[in-house]
C-alpha cells in the first residue's frame, strides 16, 4: 500500500482549485433580467382614470358591506378547492426553489464495505479488506448556470403565490357576482307572484264585467291567458334560484343547499370608484404578476442554457480508512484522503444543447406575447367594468320614471275600462305587461350595478389582500 501525501499538499491543490475557480467564476456568461414591457397610458381606452389609489388596495370587506356576503366570501377563502389546489402546488413550486439553493452545497455520501482481496501474486494468500470512507462532490458554478436556475426557480415560486392570488381574487367576484345574481332571481320571483296576485284579481273583474256587458267573453279569456303566462315563468325562475345556490355551493366547497341571503335592493352600491393609473396594475393584478414572473422564469432558463456550452468544474474529495484487519481500522496509518478537480467540455451530444437554447428562447417569445395580451385583457376589463357601471347610473333616473307612468297607465286604463267605452281590455293587458316587463327591467338594472363594482374590483387586481 502507498503511504500518503502530507495533508499540506493536498490543502495547497485545494487552495489552488479554488483560486483557478474564482478567475473562471468572473467570466459570466449569464445577463441579468430588465423587463423591457411598458404598460400603457391609454391602457383604460377613454375611461376616467384617478390619480388616487386604486380601490383594488382596499380590503374586499370594504367594498362588501352586506354581513351575509362576507361570511360567505370567508367560507369561500378557507374551503374553495381550486385555492387549496393552488396553495398545494405553491407548495410544490416553494421545494423546487429550495432544492435549486441546495445545488451550490457539495454532495456528502458514506460507504462502509469488507471483503476479500486478491493479490497480484498468486503465491499469496488471501486477505480481508475492510473500508469505512466518505465521497463529497461539488460543482463550481462558473457561467452562473446554479445561479440562473435558482433565480429562474424562485421567479416560478413567485408565479405560483400570484396565481394563488389571482384564484383567490376571481373567487371572491365569482361569490359576489353568483349571490347578487341569486338576489336578483328572488326579486324576479316576487315581482312575478305580486304581478299573479293583480292578474287573478283581474280574471275575476273581468268576467264581472262581462256579467255586466261591459267587455266581451274574449277579455276573460285573455286576462286567464295572460295569468297563466306569467305563471309558467315561476318554474324557470325557481331552477334558476336552485341552480344558483348550487354554483354558490360549490364555490364555498360545501354540498348543494340553501343559501342564506337579503334582499336585492337592500344592497349598497359601492360608489367611490377610483382605478388608479393603469401602471398600478404591475403590483395590483395577480394574473399580470405572474404573467411577468414567468417571462423572467423563462429568461433565466436562457441563461441556463447558454452556460450549458460551457465547461463545467467538478470538485471531488475522497476521505477515510483502509485496512486488511478489523483491528487496525482506526489506526492513523489506515487513514487515506484524495482530492481530484475537472473540467467537462461537452463536444457532441446530438445538438442537445443547441435545441435546449432554442426551446428557451421560444419559451421566452411566448411570454412576452402572453404578458402584453394579459395587460391588454386587463385595461380592457376595467374599461368595460367602468364604462357599464356609467351607463347603469345614467339609466336608472329614466327606469324609475317608466315604472312611474306605466303603473298610473294601467290604472287609468282599468278606470277607463268600468265606466266608460274609451278603451277595451287589450289596452289594460298591453300596459299590465308593459309594468311588468319595466320591473324586471329595474331588477338587472341594479344587478348590472352591482355587478359592475364587482367586475372593476376584479379588473384592478382587488380581493386578494
Amino acid at each position: 500500500m502507498k503511504s500518503m501525501k502530507p495533508l499540506k499538499k493536498k490543502y495547497t491543490f485545494i487552495l489552488q482549485i479554488a483560486a483557478f475557480s474564482a478567475v473562471l467564476y468572473s467570466c459570466d456568461v449569464t445577463k441579468p433580467y430588465a423587463n423591457k414591457q411598458s404598460v400603457q397610458d391609454n391602457l383604460f381606452g377613454d375611461s376616467a382614470k384617478s390619480a388616487t389609489k386604486s380601490i383594488a388596495v382596499l380590503s374586499w370587506k370594504e367594498i362588501f358591506k352586506d354581513p351575509l356576503l362576507q361570511q360567505l366570501i370567508s367560507e369561500g377563502i378557507d374551503h374553495n378547492l381550486d385555492l387549496k389546489t393552488a396553495t398545494a402546488n405553491l407548495k410544490a413550486a416553494e421545494a423546487n426553489f429550495v432544492q435549486s439553493k441546495q445545488a451550490f452545497l457539495p454532495s456528502l455520501s458514506g460507504n462502509a464495505s469488507a471483503g476479500a482481496y486478491h493479490p497480484a501474486s498468486s503465491q499469496a494468500s488471501n486477505s480481508q479488506v475492510y473500508q469505512l470512507y466518505a465521497l463529497s462532490s461539488w460543482q463550481v458554478d462558473i457561467w452562473g448556470k446554479l445561479r440562473s436556475t435558482k433565480r429562474s426557480m424562485y421567479a416560478s415560486y413567485l408565479a405560483g403565490d400570484a396565481y394563488r392570488q389571482a384564484v383567490q381574487t376571481q373567487l371572491v367576484a365569482n361569490i359576489a357576482v353568483s349571490y347578487y345574481q341569486l338576489l336578483a332571481y328572488d326579486e324576479q320571483l316576487a315581482i312575478v307572484q305580486q304581478s299573479l296576485e293583480v292578474y287573478s284579481k283581474d280574471t275575476e273583474t273581468m268576467k264581472i264585467l262581462k256579467n255586466s256587458d261591459v267587455v266581451t267573453g274574449a277579455a276573460v279569456v285573455q286576462s286567464a291567458a295572460n295569468y297563466y303566462a306569467v305563471k309558467s315563468t315561476v318554474p324557470d325562475i325557481k331552477n334558476n334560484i336552485r341552480q344558483t345556490e348550487n354554483t354558490l355551493s360549490l364555490l364555498l366547497g360545501r354540498a348543494p343547499g340553501a343559501i342564506k341571503r337579503d334582499s336585492l335592493f337592500n344592497e349598497q352600491t359601492y360608489n367611490e370608484l377610483s382605478t388608479g393609473l393603469p401602471v398600478e396594475l404591475l403590483a395590483n393584478r395577480p394574473d399580470v404578476k405572474e404573467a411577468e414572473l414567468q417571462l423572467r422564469s423563462y429568461f433565466e432558463q436562457i441563461n441556463v442554457a447558454k452556460a450549458s456550452f460551457y465547461p463545467s468544474l467538478t470538485i471531488t474529495g475522497q476521505a477515510g480508512l483502509y485496512a486488511t484487519e478489523l483491528k487496525s481500522v482506526f489506526n492513523a496509518g489506515a487513514f487515506l484522503a484524495n482530492v481530484v478537480g475537472g473540467l467537462t467540455q461537452p463536444i457532441f451530444n446530438n445538438g442537445l444543447n443547441k435545441q435546449k437554447l432554442k426551446i428557451a428562447q421560444a419559451n421566452y417569445e411566448a411570454a412576452e406575447y402572453n404578458y402584453s395580451k394579459i395587460l391588454l385583457t386587463a385595461g380592457q376589463e376595467v374599461s368595460n367594468a367602468l364604462y357599464q357601471y356609467q351607463m347603469v347610473d345614467e339609466k336608472s333616473s329614466s327606469r324609475q320614471e317608466q315604472i312611474a307612468n306605466l303603473e298610473k297607465a294601467v290604472h287609468f286604463t282599468k278606470e277607463l275600462l268600468k265606466y266608460t267605452s274609451a278603451t277595451n281590455y287589450t289596452d289594460v293587458l298591453t300596459s299590465e305587461q308593459s309594468l311588468l316587463s319595466a320591473r324586471q327591467s329595474a331588477v338587472t338594472d341594479k344587478l348590472q350595478q352591482l355587478q359592475a363594482v364587482v367586475n372593476l374590483y376584479a379588473a384592478l387586481g382587488g380581493g386578494w389582500k
